[in-house]
């Protein structure tokens, strides 16, 4: 073995190394969710071969030929018996692009597939046919729909050609793809809508014989101006998808976690109490902004109508998780429900890595049905924790 095999050896034993971690608990949560020791994936965990030249002759240095940036905002379902994550992977180069990874456990031991996902360009929805190439397409939402098909939705970023001299001028859309196995995919023309959108999701089933998106409506490709808050849409036609008629589900307020923005994570979870709903709130602060996670839940018959509210965030990052390329900043877009209940929430950090957490559909039940909603104003938080506090008082351990 010469000098540059040795260089490999040792190279590909500490990323196996960091594969194969055992991820813990974190001691002393908060009741509601267990959050995890360790990131379940970072730019390290990439493949090898995605980074590295491995031929001796044209990369003697042994450097890396592509560098990866991040793993972020990942969508996720079960799939053949493994807990499958469509990761957002960001190279050095800003691009994003779709991976597959999968583990058997749900909290460690995550491995990329082989290769990235080959994601087609967006046929024209004209008569004159034609493609739409995106400059950058990322934060994919997996629905596995009831008519068959597993659907993903995400954003796709184009330059916004009214703005030529502007080099930070975007458009925001969303990319609509579907698959019956997460490798060959079939691109379906971008969601029609008179506002641009973000974070739009799929309804996993046909309401009134529809397809039902959550949008997410803004004026432009940062701000979410005269835009409401969570929308909701129903389409006729996905394979020709457009927003006709859009009412907001979950308006933003004034000086609480969603005054700037907010949006829905992934599809949401069917229990027997009703839709269970993981979102993100946006805010603005002297350090920039704020991205948190909350949860709400909606009537079974009817997935616009929401029962339960409660105040404030229900996960926020901590530590470590506050740090990376854009601090402040806990975002999800995928979790998993068991059969037995389990929930697994995978989230993202600093749009850097991705995190596990994992709580029960009950708990989760009942931590919204039994959290005080926000009132909207210093004295009524105050008179909340009076009356807990007074609770208390009756009661003896």
């Amino acid at each position: 073995m010469n000098e540059f095999q040795a260089k490999v050896a040792a190279l590909r034993s500490r990323h196996e190394k960091l594969l194969c971690r055992v991820n813990q608990p974190r001691e002393w949560g908060n009741g509601i969710y267990e959050k995890y020791i360790y990131p379940i994936l970072t730019a390290d965990h990439t493949p090898l071969e995605w980074r590295y030249d491995f031929c001796e002759q044209d990369n003697p240095f042994l450097m890396q030929r592509i560098m990866m940036n991040a793993t972020l905002n990942a969508g996720a379902m079960k799939w053949n018996g493994k807990y499958v994550l469509i990761v957002r992977v960001e190279g050095a180069d800003r691009k994003s692009f779709f991976a597959v990874a999968e583990s058997p456990n749900g909290v460690d031991n995550f491995r990329f597939w082989p290769e990235p996902i080959t994601m087609p360009e967006a046929p024209s929805d004209s008569s004159e046919g034609g493609v739409n190439p995106a400059t950058n397409i990322y934060d994919m939402r997996i629905t596995q729909h009831e008519d068959g098909w597993i659907y993903g939705v995400f954003c796709a970023e184009r330059h916004d050609d009214s703005q030529p001299g502007n080099l930070s001028a975007a458009t925001a859309t969303a990319g609509i793809a579907r698959t019956k196995d997460l490798i060959n995919w079939e691109r379906l023309p971008d969601l029609k809508s008179k506002s641009q959108q973000r974070n739009v999701v799929l309804h996993p089933e046909f309401v009134n014989g529809k397809y039902a998106f959550y949008t997410r409506p803004q004026d432009g490709f940062i701000d979410t101006g005269s835009g409401g808050g969570i929308g909701w849409s129903l389409v006729d036609d996905i394979t020709h998808a457009e927003v006709r008629e859009e009412k907001i589900i979950y308006a933003r307020h004034y000086h609480t976690i969603t005054e700037v923005k907010n949006g829905e994570g992934p599809h949401p979870i069917k229990t027997p109490r009703g839709w269970l709903h993981l979102a993100h709130g946006v805010r603005a602060t002297a350090d920039g902004l704020r991205y948190v996670l909350y949860l709400y839940m909606t009537a079974i018959d009817d997935p616009t109508r929401v029962i339960a509210r409660p105040g404030g965030y229900f996960l926020v990052p901590e530590g470590d998780e506050y740090v990376g390329d854009v601090m402040n900043v806990a975002f999800a877009n995928g979790w998993i429900a068991d059969n037995d209940g389990r929930v697994f929430i995978y989230y993202a950090t600093a749009d850097t890595r991705m995190h596990v957490a994992t709580s029960s559909i009950d708990r989760l039940i009942d931590y919204c049905m039994n959290t005080p909603e926000d009132g909207l104003c210093t004295a009524a938080s105050v008179e909340t924790i009076k009356k807990l506090v007074a609770k208390n008082k009756n009661v003896k351990l």
